[in-house]
């Protein structure tokens, strides 16, 4: 069962991908966005969504060494340019992450993730692949809550479940059931 489901969150999640790729063109897909902080680098789009696309790799990766090093995530400006290029490697994430064996998600792994500000040291922690899998789609979902927020703003609709945690659609379900 915990395989076809996070086979399935995997797809979905990147096939919600596919629809935001489909309702854009590569111009407001790789235009600064206003707001950005002195000196740094603009946003884009495509940078919040090559972000999403940079984790599902470091764990395909990791899959493929048991070492999901989230910290080494490629940075492929192509990826927030292209709205081809964009589509064509979550197409492929789909195709690697649709099917998952019980084996390769009950595989261990160590996992590097820098999240102290600060620190010059990374640390490894033990995982396992189905827990990675469950986080890169919650990351997708969170940060796909920011792309719906900025997509508003150029003007784009997107799909209400967009950016949506599937707990909180399901709760809104049931309050609706429970109002009628």
């Amino acid at each position: 069962m915990l395989t076809r489901s996070l086979n399935t969150a995997a797809k979905d999640v990147l096939q919600q991908g596919c629809i935001f790729l489909e309702r854009i063109g590569d111009e407001t897909y790789a235009r600064a966005l206003e707001g950005s902080a002195e000196g740094k680098p603009a946003a884009s789009l495509g940078a919040h969504y090559r972000h999403v696309l940079d984790h599902f790799l470091c764990l395909a990766e990791g899959i493929r060494t048991g070492q999901v090093n989230y910290d080494q995530r490629r940075r492929n400006p192509q990826l927030e340019r292209s709205v081809t290029c964009a589509r064509l490697v979550t197409e492929g994430l789909i195709d690697e992450f649709g099917g998952l064996s019980s084996e390769i998600l009950q595989t261990e792994c160590v996992v590097t993730y820098s999240v102290g500000y600060g620190e010059t040291e990374t640390e490894a922690v033990r995982s396992n692949l189905a827990r990675e899998v469950m986080f890169c789609v919650g990351h997708a979902i969170h940060h796909y809550a920011i792309l719906r927020i900025l997509c508003a703003g150029v003007g784009l609709k997107l799909p209400y479940e967009f950016g949506v945690a599937p707990s909180t659609l399901k709760h809104l379900e049931w309050e609706t059931a429970e109002r009628a």
